[in-house]
């Protein structure tokens, strides 16, 4: 049996069609108060890559839209559509999913990288001074 994308009971091909009222009770309250905020234009930086994201969605769905709005709440309108996120250093591309919805762009371009640390080597202790090399 396929598996059908939902997001909290409703399908991805209903998704995108629906109005920014309709989807605000289907997120978190805390993306309902950010998307309240800019639509309030509040917050200037979201509310103009919203505008961009529609203009560039009715030209060219296909081209990656660049953005250094990090705190942009992911929206059903945005469904297929391909971000570079800047993280400070480079651009990462993020493409929205059904199980992005809800979250902010910034969350799927880390800013920091992962540490590995290797053992330790010669002179890395005190104790390890006395151990011969071969």
């Amino acid at each position: 049996m396929p598996r059908i994308d939902r997001y909290r009971g409703k399908e991805k091909d209903e998704l995108p069609s629906l109005s920014l009222e309709k989807v605000l009770p289907l997120l978190t309250s805390r993306a309902r108060r950010a998307l309240k905020r800019a639509a309030a234009n509040k917050n200037i930086a979201v509310r103009k890559l919203m505008k961009k994201v529609s203009a560039i969605k009715a030209s060219n769905p296909s081209k990656v839209i660049r953005t250094h709005v990090r705190e942009a709440v992911i929206i059903p309108e945005w469904l297929g559509l391909t971000f570079a996120v800047h993280n400070g250093k480079e651009w990462k591309n993020v493409t929205i999913s059904i199980d992005k919805l809800g979250y902010r762009l910034g969350d799927f371009a880390h800013t920091t990288g992962r540490v590995i640390h290797s053992g330790p080597g010669v002179g890395a202790t005190r104790g390890s001074k006395f151990i011969p090399l071969k």
